[in-house]
């Protein structure tokens, strides 16, 4: 069995792909009008998902259920607080401002138009790479992150470090 998507509901698809996209720099895998595809995830109209799974609309609750969440990464966070701080078409609701986590990734929750919980983290390739320039030595990073130096290693070495 392979795993293949994550489908969220939405009620407005324009207002959503506006998000999804605008915001997020997501880009459209396959467009079928009830169904968008991005990469790890669809969104899915409020009426095609009632039919499909033989509920009313009152089955269905987009409410704030905070046990879920759709997880990005960015390499450069700060420019995309900016983005996210001067974003306009619609209010964002801020679960949590910037937090930076004991392993140095700073991250932001928030939730889209239809209440499903956002994370945009800090890449750990730029956390990482942060911490090199910084003149960290490797079994320090490696204490820090709980990565293994073998990993940090060949991470340096990618990132020409």
């Amino acid at each position: 069995m392979k795993f293949m998507s994550a489908v969220i509901v939405v009620k407005d698809m324009e207002k959503s792909r506006n998000f999804y996209e605008t915001l997020l720099n997501q880009k459209v895998k396959m467009d079928l009008g009830a169904n968008v595809s991005y990469e790890g995830f669809s969104l899915q109209t409020l009426e095609t998902w009632i039919d499909f799974i033989e509920k009313v609309e009152n089955d269905i609750s987009l409410s704030k259920n905070n046990v879920h969440e759709l997880y990005f990464e960015i390499d450069d966070y700060d420019t995309f607080i900016k983005k996210l701080n001067n974003y306009n078409d619609f209010e964002i609701e801020i679960v949590h401002k910037t937090k930076e986590f004991p392993w140095g990734q700073r991250v932001i929750r928030f939730y889209d138009p239809d209440n499903h919980m956002i994370e945009v983290g800090e890449s750990l390739d730029s956390v990482i790479k942060k911490f090199f320039d910084d003149g960290m030595f490797i079994e320090d990073i490696a204490e820090k992150t709980g990565l293994p130096v073998e990993h940090l290693a060949d991470l340096k070495n990618k990132l020409k470090i």
